[in-house]
């Protein structure tokens, strides 16, 4: 019996898809095609960041239809269906990247584990970043990564960048940006959900952004004044976070009547933001959720730099009044916190403008 152990669909440790499905063999398979190489994207975290990561497959699918691309992920429930082969940072995994030729890797992790692997793998192109003799990170090439490489290591650069996030991603892969958007699956889990049933826009409001850093956090009294202006022009709010804003949002809730559904997995979290129109966050993983899900969006920044952001013309970046001085610092240091300058009138008439757009 012949073996085409060169398709695209051959697995090599269980039945093709063609044969699950169809009964196939290879010698006489109609849906054989012929797979030209492989391709390694290593990009560990964070969650948010893997998510906006995925607009350079597009051109990688585009340069390399035939090529089966995997990805090496801590975040693989985040990774779009087409990935062919998606990895988690196991030791099987490694084992298997090991003993695997590549055409293309592509590391975007400037993490000294990612960069170790992506010097010691076996590969007939390497982008992005690798571990230098020394044991640091270092840029594979004078190229792009370079820039990469600079704003990360100088305040004053990054400052300076006018670069989003997805322009020096598409960058350090050799492409162009046009407009690519981020990949994120919708879950096909229905969560129940308890939303007043009454018209009015479903408005997302994200009250956290980690235990970490409370640099970005906007104080709780806002939220409750948001969301009563939200409730008292006919919206309908859904309070959104994991398990460090369970208390707060509770608290919330109970000041407001606004809807609190609890906490959830993160397919059925996705799925729950699914239902809102307009969603009002700091810089969280539930703002790349959100652009991935092609949503309006709210977005508060103070420690960032602004151009990081790509929201593809849905969204709007609220900064506070008072400037920030705590630049990429995950604790304020400054003697006022200037999250508090940012008004909840200033939030309503950001989403009021939103909803008011096509």
């Amino acid at each position: 019996m012949k073996i085409k152990t060169d398709c695209f669909h051959f697995l090599g440790h269980i039945p093709c898809k063609p044969h699950k499905l169809h009964g196939y063999h290879c010698n006489s398979c109609p849906e054989y095609m012929k797979r030209d190489g492989r391709i390694l994207i290593i990009k560990l975290a964070a969650a948010g960041d893997v998510i906006r990561t995925t607009p350079v497959l597009e051109p990688l699918k585009r340069e390399y239809p035939s090529h089966r691309i995997a990805w090496l992920s801590k975040y693989t429930d985040l990774l779009p269906s087409i990935i062919d082969d998606p990895l988690s940072f196991s030791p099987e995994s490694i084992l298997w990247l090991r003993n695997t030729y590549f055409d293309l890797l592509i590391n975007l992790d400037k993490d000294r584990e990612a960069c170790a692997l992506a010097k010691e793998l076996n590969a007939g192109r390497k982008l992005g970043f690798i571990l230098d003799d020394n044991g640091f990170c270092s840029p594979c090439d004078e190229g792009a990564a370079q820039n990469k490489f600079i704003t990360g290591l100088f305040d004053d650069e990054n400052r300076k960048n006018m670069l989003s996030y997805v322009e020096e991603t598409m960058a350090m892969c050799g492409y162009e940006f046009h407009g690519e958007e981020y990949i994120l699956d919708t879950p096909d889990t229905h969560v129940d959900l308890e939303i007043p049933s009454e018209e009015g826009a479903i408005i997302g409001l994200n009250t956290g952004c980690g235990s970490r850093w409370t640099s970005r956090l906007w104080p709780e009294k806002y939220w409750v004044d948001l969301t009563r202006l939200l409730l008292n022009q006919g919206n309908r709010v859904i309070l959104l976070g994991g398990p460090e804003e369970d208390e707060k949002n509770t608290r919330i809730s109970g000041i407001t009547n606004a809807y609190y559904p609890g906490c959830f997995p993160l397919n059925e979290f996705i799925s729950v933001m699914d239902r809102c129109e307009v969603v009002v966050t700091a810089v969280t993983m539930a703002m790349h959720i959100a652009i991935g899900l092609k949503k309006k969006l709210v977005l508060f920044n103070n420690i960032f730099n602004p151009h990081e952001f790509e929201l593809y013309g849905r969204g709007v970046i609220l900064a506070p009044e008072q400037e920030c001085t705590c630049f990429f610092q995950p604790m304020c240091t400054n003697k006022s916190f200037c999250m508090e300058t940012l008004m909840p009138d200033t939030v309503l008439e950001a989403i009021n403008c939103l909803l008011s757009s096509k």
